[in-house]
């Protein structure tokens, strides 16, 4: 059943996978459909390799509940879009394409409060983008290597073992949030200081205030996140931004303070930022 849907996207979508020319449909989902989306990405990196194809070439609408790893390894230039919510291992080794899932536009439940995508999401993702209107399960982001998320809010365990990337969560988050973070940063809207005092795990992060350069990336993703989205939230904060703002901190891995020091350095020296990026994965 699995497999039906896959090459059904295949089928759809092969005007784009053999002339780059745009393609958007839209199809229902369950959740006996898992790993939609890995199928479609391999047929696109087999052709065009990591780079994939132009942002947006493929665009999906789905509406329903998806199953297990739903947009998987998701190849550059595909946009999954999701009314619904999704299971566990969402955005698993995403790989460059955009996954964007809200609430059925009928609903009236408060998305923060409810749980859109489970457990594990976003697991050893490497690029691409990901907003979800909703609340994560436990473990989000966990080994983020490169992709930037937006998140209502999140479960115990956000952004574990993180190596690079950026994760906006605009709402509460469980506990031990960052343990082995050694890269990238998270911005958490902190508005009870509870994150800041006992639920963010400071073993290898500091919690700092945001810079103007900080607050600049933020409203641009959560910018973002309201277009795609539609996020009652977002448009909060957008609305009250110069007070809101202020309850934003930054999630900032020791580790890469000590490189982005050395990059400063190194631009004396005409280091390239791969060279950079080498440093902070070495330790």
């Amino acid at each position: 059943m699995n497999n039906v849907l896959d090459y059904k996207l295949i089928e759809k979508a092969k005007d784009a996978i053999e002339n780059k020319t745009p393609v958007e449909f839209d199809l229902p989902i369950r959740n006996i459909h898992r790993t939609v989306g890995a199928m479609l990405s391999g047929e696109i990196a087999r052709k065009y390799g990591s780079g994939g194809l132009p942002e947006n070439t493929i665009k999906i609408n789905f509406t329903g509940s998806a199953g297990q790893s739903f947009g998987a390894f998701l190849a550059h230039g595909i946009t999954l879009m999701l009314e619904g919510d999704a299971n566990d291992y969402t955005g698993k080794g995403l790989s460059g394409g955009k996954l964007i899932i809200y609430p059925p536009r009928r609903s009236k439940c408060m998305p923060e409060e409810n749980t859109i995508v489970g457990n594990v999401v976003l697991y050893g993702a490497i690029s691409g983008e990901a907003y979800f209107n909703g609340k994560a399960g436990e473990r989000f982001a966990i080994r983020n290597s490169g992709a930037t998320a937006v998140v209502e809010s999140v479960g115990a365990h956000g952004c574990e073992y993180m190596t690079n990337g950026i994760v906006v969560v605009l709402g509460p988050t469980g506990k031990n949030f960052a343990a082995g973070m050694s890269g990238g940063f998270a911005y958490v809207l902190d508005e009870s200081g509870e994150f800041s005092a006992t639920l963010c795990n400071r073993t290898m992060v500091d919690v700092d205030p945001l810079n103007a350069k900080d607050e600049e990336t933020v409203r641009k993703l959560v910018e973002n996140h309201f277009e795609y989205t539609a996020s009652p939230r977002a448009r909060f904060i957008l609305d009250q931004w110069q007070q809101v703002v202020k309850k934003f901190v930054k999630v900032f891995p020791h580790d890469y303070k000590r490189v982005l020091g050395i990059a400063t350095n190194a631009s004396i020296n005409k280091k390239t930022s791969t060279a950079v990026v080498e440093e902070v994965s070495r330790g």
